[in-house]
């Protein structure tokens, strides 16, 4: 096990070695077999997390050199973790992984929080998100602005009202879901 805090997350490593080696024919398999692994794992894990009072963010896989990475972002109810969260989760999520044998290849698992800057992906995300400050970028111009970043005041109708300093000026500008590129919570400094 390692612990790594770095790219404004917590992360918890273990590297898994599987007894029965590397079989490529794994590497090679079809996308849908690869999102077939991925639902048996969130469906595998899910009791877990709830058992633990904790919300599943996402389940990716990446690639670090040679090593493939099983990548867990959890957080409490609250939207907040700690190391010490990621540390006993990872350790519960890996015996239930090493028991049911659903990742027949070496891998590393690292699980994490979301992200200080995690993305909003859906309406009820961004719903949760409200009185959150946040980054929006827009798909076009609204009111001389092309982005924003500011606190999410209200949400209705997937319509978002923003609030944000113009030099010295508290503004608010009304934007609409669908109107953004990309919504994520961001970090006031």
């Amino acid at each position: 096990w390692k612990i790594l805090v770095n790219k404004a997350y917590l992360c918890y490593y273990k590297h898994v070695k599987k007894k029965s080696g590397w079989k490529p024919t794994l590497h090679f398999a079809r996308k849908g077999d690869k999102m077939n692994q991925d639902a048996r794992i969130k469906e595998s894990i899910l009791p877990l997390l709830e058992s633990q009072s904790v919300r599943l963010y996402d389940i990716t896989w990446t690639r670090e050199g040679k090593h493939k990475i099983l990548q867990i972002a959890i957080e409490r109810e609250d939207g907040t973790v700690d190391i010490d969260l990621c540390a006993d989760v990872a350790e519960v999520i890996s015996e239930k992984l090493d028991e049911l044998n659903l990742i027949e290849f070496e891998y590393m698992l690292e699980v994490c929080s979301p992200g200080a800057e995690r993305r909003l992906r859906n309406v009820q995300e961004v719903i949760d998100a409200q009185g959150k400050y946040i980054y929006a970028k827009f798909t076009k111009t609204i009111g001389k602005l092309n982005e924003v970043t500011g606190t999410l005041l209200s949400v209705e109708n997937e319509c978002m009202c923003i609030e944000y300093m113009d030099k010295t000026f508290r503004r608010q500008v009304s934007v609409n879901i669908d109107d953004c590129s990309l919504i994520r919570l961001a970090v006031k400094f």
